[in-house]
């Protein structure tokens, strides 16, 4: 009999709530800066916030997807160990070697501006599950549970990915909505969708939320198109293969810096399409806690007697299991 842990036995050492306990300290932290116009500092206080929770946990966690580079970034950086059990801890003992997923602050320009959809947010795998994308950008299609593998691709164009998907739902075109994110170097596509007659959910930020969406009913939407955030492909990829949904992702590099860059992380085919098992495999934890109100959560609120309401979402591929939720804190104890 084998004595290697298996994947879901290595995550239920990190207990699923306990990644809850995470994303709120995150968004409990930037939430203090709401609509305070300053990007940089909202940031600032979800990442330390967040290291200083994934700290306290019994595992061996090393950052996969991060703030960016050991350089760039002072806290929470590709390649940073975190956890009681990391190897500079000075504590006693081991923890599971875990790959983490993180953005602490997943809309930092809608949380300056006290906008919608702002999201504290993690991922963790056994580790080598979860791709390890530079931080570049990515083309993303995704869609939710229930269709013929393949239905959607990057490799076919808005319109016949559309076309596509209103003759797997059986209806017409114009009842199909489109979430894509409210940029110049999308025109293109928002140009084609609406001669195409389909309607399009235009958000500011927070494409992680515009993914997850795609699986949701009660969101009205239907595909996700468009560039965003590599890192956020991955996380939104964990998030989906718990839920259920098709997504492939393209990295996209606008200078030679970026693809140098990708291929000091291993990546030499620079064109290829990630499928979503090839972004997150095995057993994935999703968790996020909602900073600002929006589709997916609400955000964090402030109630008498110094109290903090948060609600959160955690995930698990392996049981398909899906939790909201509510947490009622004390500022004090936050």
């Amino acid at each position: 009999m084998s004595t290697h842990p298996t994947a879901s036995s290595v995550l239920d050492r990190v207990l699923v709530l306990e990644m809850v306990r995470v994303t709120e300290a995150a968004a409990i932290a930037a939430a203090r800066l709401v609509g305070r116009g300053d990007e940089k500092a909202a940031d600032a206080a979800a990442v330390e916030a967040m290291r200083a929770a994934l700290n306290e946990l019994p595992m061996d966690g090393t950052v996969v997807i991060g703030e960016g580079e050991r350089d760039e970034a002072p806290m929470l950086y590709i390649g940073e160990r975190v956890g009681l059990f990391r190897p500079d801890s000075g504590e006693v003992g081991t923890g599971p070697k875990i790959d983490i997923a993180l953005d602490p602050l997943e809309g930092t320009t809608i949380t300056a501006k006290a906008g919608p959809n702002a999201l504290a947010v993690l991922a963790i795998a056994e580790q080598g599950h979860l791709l390890n994308a530079p931080d570049t950008y990515m083309d993303k299609i995704a869609i939710g549970p229930g269709y013929a593998p393949g239905l959607v691709s990057l490799k076919r164009s808005p319109t016949q990915n559309v076309t596509a998907l209103a003759a797997a739902k059986g209806v017409p075109v114009d009842e199909i909505i489109a979430c894509v994110l409210d940029r110049p170097r999308h025109s293109s596509i928002i140009a084609e969708l609406r001669a195409l007659g389909c309607g399009i959910m235009l958000i500011p930020d927070g494409d992680v939320a515009g993914v997850i969406s795609t699986a949701s009913p009660d969101t009205g939407v239907d595909i996700y198109l468009g560039q965003g955030g590599a890192p956020e492909g991955v996380l939104a990829a964990a998030a989906l293969r718990c839920i259920g949904g098709q997504m492939e992702g393209r990295l996209f590099f606008r200078n030679d810096d970026e693809r140098t860059r990708a291929r000091r992380w291993g990546i030499e085919d620079l064109d290829r399409i990630y499928q979503l098992e090839e972004m997150a495999s095995g057993d994935c934890i999703f968790a996020a806690t909602g900073v600002t109100d929006g589709s997916l959560l609400s955000g964090v609120k402030r109630l008498r007697g110094g109290l903090l309401k948060t609600e959160s979402i955690v995930m698990r591929a392996s049981s398909g299991t899906v939790r909201r939720i509510t947490g009622e804190h004390h500022k004090g104890h936050a």
